[in-house]
């Protein structure tokens, strides 16, 4: 065979060789590309271990880099990257933030980042009890609140004073014996930079912040999250492809993980810039899209439904946004919103605020969380296991070792921890934290993280999240902590018994919550007090909306309450024999109707 035939078969095998790999993998380029990400951001990650490199400090370095680009831009004012700077001089020690969307929330915890000192993001719906809970926490003694959260901090001020808490409240002038003004005192101070020498004794496994989750419904769990996994949750923006000139819409609570890690660390990480609302309109999301010319926008699986719920516009697909990142979208929506709104890059994740895994759907398949990849197996360890729903626990073998699912099945997501792959766990909870490890899963005295949710992944290597199990479901974007809310509930006088589980509903994303009550002898269901406690002891969003009278509550053999077949059989009264109630907007639980569930069902009535 001559040379000029070798050479032409050769040509001929490399052209065609890419369409070979195509059709066998399609998503081959898309794998690739994030290989060559999971190479870049893991050298990243091994320099920052090296020496030592914060999130402030790559702030700090943007601020060299670009001063006068805009940084955060907020209704109608804007800041630049080294006005942000200068404003973060300026502040003093303080430690707990109690704070909505607002620019204050970025000074502040950049101050508490120059200082060394670690902020704990305070939920702005708790109050009461939980609001307590959250010092003991994490030991704060200062903590700093937003003019509009005054009347909460005054309903907790005297045991503040009795706890020697210093309370400063975001005002020029305070009148209220024991809380003190900031903003005034904060005018007054210097402009120039803080010393490094005041965060020298900080390093990658340092806490860098405190975010509260789950039990924001009544006792919170504070999740450490130290600067390596700060780190991790700023890159996300990087593999999903933001870009240093774009902007980020973020509407989303800065004390939840999804904006302040992969929004605010995110955007810091890119150098871009920052258009910060208060909190989520519908009726004005687009508009200040356009006006802000945003190209990035983050989201939740109920936020994208609303904007497809509103009234359709001729402008519709008239804008900038060319990448939306967040979680929980159903496929039907993912579907309608692009459809409605353009050819928008949807990259869905999954991933928990103190967890040690998460994935991210590069490869665009519509209603996955993520994709497998080779290089993110080797680095985290994790599997789907086989999960008992009935007895609420994972399956294990005649060796006492957990089972893994083949491709196609659903089971539980547990991830190894280990140096790379750590779980920091809750501050001060010691039970909750070992509550989230399972041992001995493959070999004896192993030790995996337990994320409470069930997934499968398919013959192509894509994740999809089925459902989540034990004691925590979600709604309106938030978890709820089951056993928390019943403990509420067991502190009213008629109540003996409570079992909350949370309840799908046609058209919404999550579970809403639902209630099982055993009453006392003698005793009747008093809505109207019913719904008092619960307003005065729970967010909105883990109000329980149904309750269900029972004679008794069905446990397990070991005396476990059941929640998956109460939940299967969720709330219609034509299948329900028992007492029904259904909690009315703002004025209590009423008998719970055939026509009421029907408007649910219709989506006549919204939840």
């Amino acid at each position: 065979m001559s040379t000029k035939m070798l050479a032409y078969i050769l040509c001929t095998a490399l052209a065609v060789l890419p369409l070979l790999i195509y059709f066998r993998n399609p998503y081959f380029l898309k794998d690739l590309h994030c290989t060559f990400l999971s190479i870049y951001v893991g050298i990243r990650l091994s320099r920052i271990e090296k020496k030592f490199y914060s999130i402030l400090d790559r702030f700090l370095d943007k601020v060299a880099e670009h001063p006068h680009k805009k940084f955060i831009v907020y209704e109608e004012s804007s800041y630049t990257y080294s006005q942000a700077d200068r404003e973060s001089n300026k502040e003093g020690d303080t430690v707990a933030l109690f704070l909505g969307n607002e620019p204050w929330f970025v000074w502040i915890w950049l101050a508490l980042s120059k200082l060394g000192c670690t902020a704990s993001f305070l939920n702005v719906n708790i109050r009461s009890k939980s609001l307590l809970h959250c010092f003991s926490c994490c030991e704060a003694k200062v903590l700093i609140a937003g003019a509009d959260l005054q009347g909460a901090i005054e309903e907790v001020l005297p045991t503040l004073k009795q706890q020697g808490i210093r309370v400063f409240i975001l005002r020029d002038h305070c009148h209220v014996d024991g809380i003190e003004s900031l903003s005034d005192k904060i005018q007054m101070e210097s402009h120039e930079p803080l010393s490094r020498q005041l965060r020298a004794s900080i390093n990658i496994k340092s806490p860098a912040v405190y975010i509260y989750t789950s039990g924001t419904t009544g006792l919170p769990k504070a999740a450490v999250l130290k600067h390596e996994r700060v780190w991790m949750g700023s890159f996300l923006l990087t593999f999903v492809g933001v870009r240093s000139d774009d902007v980020i819409y973020i509407y989303l609570p800065l004390y939840h993980s999804a904006a302040f890690l992969m929004g605010l660390c995110g955007v810091i990480e890119r150098g871009s810039t920052v258009v910060l609302r208060s909190k989520f309109s519908a009726s004005n999301f687009w508009n200040d899209c356009r006006k802000y010319n945003v190209t990035v926008i983050q989201y939740i699986g109920e936020v994208m439904r609303y904007l497809c719920n509103t009234p359709k516009r001729d402008n519709d697909k008239d804008h900038k946004v060319r990448l939306a990142v967040g979680n929980g979208i159903r496929e039907d929506t993912w579907v309608e919103f692009l459809e409605r709104f353009g050819n928008i890059c949807i990259r869905e994740c999954y991933g928990a605020t103190e967890g040690n895994v998460g994935f991210f759907n590069y490869g665009g398949k519509v209603g996955a969380v993520g994709r497998e990849h080779f290089l993110y197996k080797m680095a985290c360890k994790y599997a789907l296991i086989r999960f008992d729903t009935e007895k609420e626990e994972p399956v294990r073998d005649s060796r006492g070792f957990c089972v893994e699912v083949p491709r196609g099945e659903t089971g539980l997501l547990v991830a190894k921890i280990g140096k790379r792959t750590p779980f920091s766990g809750y501050a001060k909870h010691k039970q909750q934290t070992d509550k989230k490890k399972l041992r001995d899963v493959f070999e004896k005295g192993d030790v995996y993280f337990n994320s409470g949710d069930l997934l499968k992944i398919d013959d192509e290597g894509f994740i999809f999240f089925q459902d989540r199990i034990g004691d925590t479901f979600r709604w309106k974007g938030e978890n709820v902590a089951t056993t928390e809310v019943a403990d509420h509930l067991l502190a009213v006088d008629f109540v003996e018994e409570a079992n909350v589980y949370g309840v799908k509903v046609p058209g919404h994303e999550g579970r809403i919550g639902m209630a099982a009550l055993k009453l006392k002898e003698n005793m009747d269901f008093d809505g109207k007090a019913f719904y008092q406690h619960v307003k005065n002891y729970l967010p909105s969003y883990a109000r329980p909306r149904f309750v269900r009278i029972q004679d008794a509550l069905v446990v397990t053999s070991t005396f476990k309450q059941m929640k998956v077949k109460l939940a299967e059989e969720g709330f219609n009264p034509a299948l329900i024999k028992d007492p029904l109630f259904y909690l009315e907007d703002n004025k209590g639980y009423i008998p719970m109707t055939q026509e009421i569930f029907n408007c649910i069902a219709e989506g006549r009535l919204r939840l």
